[in-house]
């Protein structure tokens, strides 16, 4: 409410005053009435005056657009003033104006666009580009130029692409500067950077002011200065830095648009004028080489002549978008006329109640073809000097695009371009609009540039504040292991590993690091480093170091830096040693091991027998021989010492494989024996982690340490089986009492603290293997530039041996060394030798399935006759002749067959002679009956 009776107050202070509403019918008038507000002495608005008028006297020109009316423009300086600014606007609203451009900035298109939305009347602002001058509050006002949100979109991947995460943002105090800087915010979250510290600066500021901001801007962390204001009191920010050496090696300036539209109005500019821009980021809004574009720029030369007193003046690319600003309501115009649209207005009913007033508020009215004309506007779609036009359904230009630029001299170097599809390249955006978008990091690419102090090495971005501040670094005040890091009496001094690593990378980094090292803990249980790393978050401590390990709760909410110490969870349990007695020899295998070897031994015996029984003599005799042969052989083939010759293919394949087995096995025992017999072996009932979660046994944990969430949380160990302890001699006492004696049966803590536990007490040992990955690194608040620097520093101690050094140092120990005792390996399981056993149990039944096969053929063919000759016989009786055949020695056989077929062949001849003689008596008996001449003719 405020405001309108503020542009009331205006109203009347300039007595625009009227009665009637002048209407007119006609559908094709002869005129359109068009405003203008803008400031004719500004850097955009003396080149946008020009630029407007020029589209103006085209248009009219043209008969192909508008044809019959013509557009008459009404002009109105507001002289760079607000407060001029609504007023003018004011006066346009009684004037039968049907749209309006400008105005030219974006604080006073705030205020004219409730006016709009009221009367309905559009502005189309070529130059207010403040992201919150949103369609859904302020439906008449359309911005016909690149909306800054995609400005800051840019800056943000400039920000990404060069590594950096915060940044400095010098802004002027208004809407357009404020909600600038917000969208530069969004934006620089998604990408994880953030602005660190934000500089507001009046309007029009003295240089006074602009000395006294940048002071503090100095004071602070970052050396990425984001410069957001007006052609006007940009140049003076920029100068005042130069002065304060603001402007050399390792600052980074990136200035929005409007440093382009300087360089571009006042171009060509001498060295003087641009000192102060040198090596300066800047933007400039993206106009794709056209026809149009090349046309309009070779008038621009005597479109200016006789325009100012300081004769011509450069092209920005606001010109152009103030250019096709009249273009675009040209043709939306004519879309009106075509739907039938009229020109009429209508007196607004509020206003109208207060007729008769003295401050005569009827005298604005209502343009009734407002709406039709802002849709007309929305659907325009064409190709003007800026390229296509044609807006979004967020009423936005598409393909938004920007060129970015760096200051080099008295020439502006274009380093690449930056577009909403594809981000950041060297190739113009319209190339890239033919293939899909890729935003990866990969094709994100710009040529080198030259930054402030002409040095083309990229800026770190950032330098340790030269305010008089100390960082506040937190250590933890141990009571045990205080080799890594402990506090000396009575000093505020603090020694140990962990320290001396910490010095030692500070003293590497190419900048002084002024801090002060605060104990956390009281010193009677050793402190907690996840409150200690939490501390950070809240701004107690400003990093943390110490025995800190890096693990996922953690490095959530804080930056670690490159591990320095590798330290894992292991089990710690008490080892006795294994002495070799009488029985040693049995250790290398397992009982399953040594039954299944055992009853392998008798099978290849067994059916190497079966093989050879028939054919070789030596697998002949007796029972009782036949037993002993097949047990004498087959375990003297555990000694390739088997003197019984193998005569059938089938045994020979047999043994072949057996005797390759027996190979392995013997020399994974004889490996095994030597180790256990020449090497002394532990032993412990605890083997591992897995063996104490299968168990009920107690179990113990360094107090305040993250194994005992990681026991519960992750491997499901129930709370009460967990027993804090706080010192060395509470993990020996507690070991050495065990489960029985109210102790613990094994201690889980991080590797590091349990080589130094160990390194004095050798009747402990680790069992089983380390079943977690971490290691211990220094705490940072997120996206710490100081971080990525110690890191690097952590990494050229390890590279140049320092850290190794700095080890040995402190955590080397002797007292268990000389001892060569390793932990009991486990004993050779059958689950090793499965797969020779399968394929040598595969052979034995295979050459037993063709042996039996051969045996069945030959029985039946030896003892078809027999069985025929005998007719059917009896299942048993045949199984009975079958053993009999297989028992029979093969030669045995053969000679019996041969005999068989020697008294059959006999057999046969025998009857062959008495066929004979019948016959020959058949014959002379049938001779005697007849008569003699007809037998002899016979």
């Amino acid at each position: 409410m405020s405001k309108v009776w503020f542009l009331v107050l205006v109203v009347v202070c300039h007595g625009i005053f009227s009665n009637g509403v002048v209407t007119n019918s006609s559908t094709r008038p002869d005129v359109v009435k068009v405003g203008a507000i803008l400031s004719y002495k500004s850097i955009i608005g003396k080149v946008a005056k020009v630029a407007i008028e020029a589209a103006v006297e085209d248009v009219n020109s043209d008969p192909t657009v508008l044809p019959g009316t013509k557009i008459k423009l009404t002009m109105q300086d507001s002289n760079y003033s607000g407060f001029l600014g609504i007023v003018e606007a004011l006066k346009f609203m009684e004037k039968e104006t049907v749209a309006i451009i400008g105005p030219q900035q974006s604080v006073t298109a705030h205020i004219i666009s409730h006016i709009a939305n009221e009367l309905q009347v559009p502005l189309l602002s070529y130059s207010a580009t403040d992201p919150t001058l949103s369609s859904l509050q302020f439906p008449f006002f359309v911005r016909t130029a690149q909306n800054d949100l995609y400005q800051m979109a840019a800056i943000a991947d400039l920000v990404n692409y060069y590594g950096w995460r915060e940044v400095i943002a010098i802004y002027v105090d208004d809407d357009h500067g404020r909600n600038g800087i917000a969208a530069l915010g969004d934006k620089l979250a998604e990408k994880r950077c953030r602005i660190s510290y934000k500089a507001p600066m009046p309007p029009d500021p003295t240089r006074d002011e602009i000395t006294d901001l940048l002071v503090k801007v100095a004071l602070m962390e970052s050396r990425i200065v984001v410069l957001h204001t007006y052609a006007g009191p940009g140049p003076m920010v920029l100068n005042v830095a130069q002065y304060l050496g603001m402007m050399g090696t390792g600052y980074v300036w990136i200035a929005t648009n409007w440093l382009t539209t300087i360089l571009d109005t006042n171009a060509p500019l001498d060295s003087d004028a641009t000192d102060d821009f040198q090596g300066v980021i800047t933007l400039r809004m993206y106009a794709p080489d056209s026809e149009l574009k090349r046309k309009f720029v070779s008038r621009w030369n005597n479109l200016t002549s006789g325009k100012s007193t300081n004769g011509s003046f450069g092209l920005s690319t606001y010109g152009l978008y103030a250019y096709d600003t009249v273009w675009l309501l040209a043709h939306a115009i004519d879309a009106f006329f075509n739907q039938g649209g009229i020109i009429s207005f209508s007196n607004d009913s509020r206003l109208t109640e207060l007729h008769g007033g003295s401050l005569n508020l009827d005298a604005m009215s209502i343009f009734n073809g407002g709406n039709l004309l802002l849709q007309n506007i929305l659907q325009v779609n064409m190709t003007g000097v800026t390229g296509p036009i044609k807006f979004t359904s967020d009423r936005d230009f598409i393909y938004p695009a920007f060129e970015v630029i760096n200051v080099i001299g008295t020439a502006l170097r274009r380093i690449g371009y930056w577009s909403n599809y594809s981000g950041l390249s060297v190739l113009p955006p319209e190339m890239l609009y033919a293939k899909p978008p890729n935003r990866s990091s990969e094709s994100q690419r710009l040529y080198p540039v030259i930054w402030p102090g002409q040095t083309t090495e990229r800026p770190r971005g950032w330098i340790f504040p030269n305010n008089g501040r100390h960082l506040n670094i937190g250590v933890p005040k141990r009571v045990s292991y205080r080799e890594f890091v402990s506090q000396v009496e009575s000093t505020d001094l603090f020694k140990g590993y962990c320290i001396d690593v910490f010095t030692a990378a500070l003293n590497i980094l190419p900048y002084a690091v002024p801090y002060k090292l605060i104990p956390f803990g009281d010193g009677i249980n050793n402190p907690s480093s996840t409150e200690l790393v939490h501390l950070i978050t809240t701004g107690v401590y400003d990093a943390a170091i110490g025995d800190i390990a890096i693990i996922t709760n953690r490095t959530k909410i804080v930056d670690f830096t490159q591990p320095y110490v590798e330290s894992g969870l292991v089990v710690v349990a008490p080892v006795s040693r294994l002495n070799s007695n009488a029985w040693a020899f049995l250790r290398p295998f397992t009982p399953m091991m040594w039954g299944v070897t055992a009853i392998f031994f008798l099978i290849v015996g067994a059916v190497v027998w079966i093989l050879e029984h028939r054919i070789n003599d030596e697998f002949r005799g007796p029972p009782k021989k036949q037993v002993v042969t097949v047990l004498w052989f087959s375990l003297s083939t555990l000694f390739f010492a088997h003197k019984e010759n193998t005569v059938s293919t089938l045994g020979r394949l047999v043994l072949i494989i057996w005797l390759f087995v027996v190979l392995i096995i013997n020399s994974s025992y004889t490996a095994s024996l030597t180790s256990i017999l020449t090497v002394q072996k532990l032993s412990s009932s605890v083997k591992g982690i897995e063996s104490l979660i299968n168990s009920k046994d107690p179990i113990g944990y360094q107090q305040n340490s993250y194994a005992r969430n990681y026991l519960v949380e992750e491997l499901g160990i129930h709370e009460s089986r967990l027993v804090p302890l706080n010192m060395p001699e509470d993990f020996a006492i507690a070991l050495k009492k065990g489960p029985q004696g109210g102790g613990v049966a094994a201690v889980v803590d991080e590797r590091a603290y349990v080589d130094l536990f160990l390194s004095t007490r050798c009747e402990f040992s680790i069992v089983g293997q380390e079943f977690t990955k971490a290691g211990w690194g220094f705490a940072f608040p997120r996206d710490s530039p100081l971080a990525i620097d110690m890191s690097t520093a952590i990494l050229r101690l390890s590279e140049n041996g320092d850290l190794e050094r700095i080890h040995d140092k402190w955590l080397t120990r002797s007292a268990c060394t000389s001892q060569s005792s390793t932990f009991e390996v486990d004993r050779l399981q059958l689950k090793s030798f499965w797969g020779l056993f399968l394929i040598c149990g595969l052979a034995c039944l295979l050459a037993l399935i063709v042996y039996f096969i051969l045996m069945v053929r030959q029985f039946s063919r030896h003892y078809s006759d027999d069985f025929e000759s005998s007719g059917r016989s009896s299942g048993s009786k045949s199984f009975q002749t079958f053993l009999t055949f297989v028992d029979e020695k093969e030669e045995d056989v053969k000679n019996r067959s041969k005999r068989r077929q020697m008294e059959k062949a006999s057999n046969r001849s025998v009857g062959e002679d008495e066929s004979t003689n019948g016959s020959k008596r058949r014959y002379t008996e049938s001779c005697s009956s007849k008569s003699l001449d007809r037998c002899e003719e016979a």
